[in-house]
């Protein structure tokens, strides 16, 4: 996920009421990125220990940003904490988990697209036309998280913006907590803007600009499945347990 940023509203020198400096914010995100790169480069192996003091040695920075950049991976589902035995990175989705990581989305998204149709604001239109021309512009990935960042970031927020635009609180928030996004684009090389991804969007964007309902739950739903199977067609390839795939979520 892009890194929080901080709200300096009316306040000297950018500080809110119990906000953190900037330059220790920045710190804190420039941390939580290259931890979070580290990760989705399998540098740190999945099911791998994360240390604390390491990481503060590697980074070059005191334990204090490394354990608020691990409190932000683990909202976010790349790490997990464990008594007595410290933070750990996720391990990769099997096939299995891949699978209904896909039937939860299913089960939301098509109806969040739907009710995006009929009730997305002229704003939020102009926003979701804005993030499929940007993921156009992308350039083609070398594998590495620091080409395909923004590309995932702009998928996510498709996908988040699609949420939002339904009007349901609940639903824009169940759809964000799956963090699809970030296990998915973990599992293999990623397909940029020449790859399907983009195409199944802008099929998508077209019903909700035509307030058809129902073929943006079709849309979404073709995007989803078709998703799923360039996932699962080659599922457990890597030999570790997860599904070596193009992910184009």
């Amino acid at each position: 996920m892009p890194p929080h940023s901080s709200s300096a509203a009316g306040v000297p020198g950018g500080e809110g009421p119990g906000e953190p400096p900037p330059v220790r914010q920045a710190l804190s995100d420039s941390v939580y990125e290259s931890i979070k790169a580290m990760v989705m480069d399998h540098e740190i192996a999945p099911g791998a220990r994360v240390g604390i003091d390491a990481l503060s040695r590697t980074l070059s920075v005191s334990p204090t940003p490394v354990r608020e950049a691990l409190a932000r991976l683990e909202s976010d589902g790349l790490v997990v904490k464990r008594a007595l035995s410290g933070y750990r990175a996720t391990e990769l989705l099997t096939p299995q988990g891949l699978a209904e990581l896909f039937e939860m989305r299913l089960l939301l998204e098509p109806t969040a697209a739907a009710l995006a149709a009929a009730n997305a604001t002229e704003e939020q239109l102009d926003g979701l036309e804005r993030i499929v021309e940007e993921m156009q512009d992308q350039p083609s990935p070398d594998g590495r998280y620091a080409s395909y960042r923004d590309f995932a970031a702009l998928d996510q927020r498709f996908h988040e913006a699609i949420g939002q635009a339904a009007h349901r609180p609940l639903l824009a928030d169940a759809v964000e907590r799956l963090h699809a996004h970030l296990h998915i684009f973990r599992l293999g090389d990623v397909v940029g803007a020449g790859g399907p991804t983009v195409a199944e969007h802008e099929r998508i964007v077209r019903a909700v600009l035509r307030r058809n309902p129902g073929r943006a739950a079709e849309a979404m739903t073709e995007h989803l499945t078709r998703s799923m199977e360039r996932q699962l067609q080659d599922a457990g390839g890597d030999g570790g347990g997860g599904v070596a795939e193009s992910a184009t979520p």
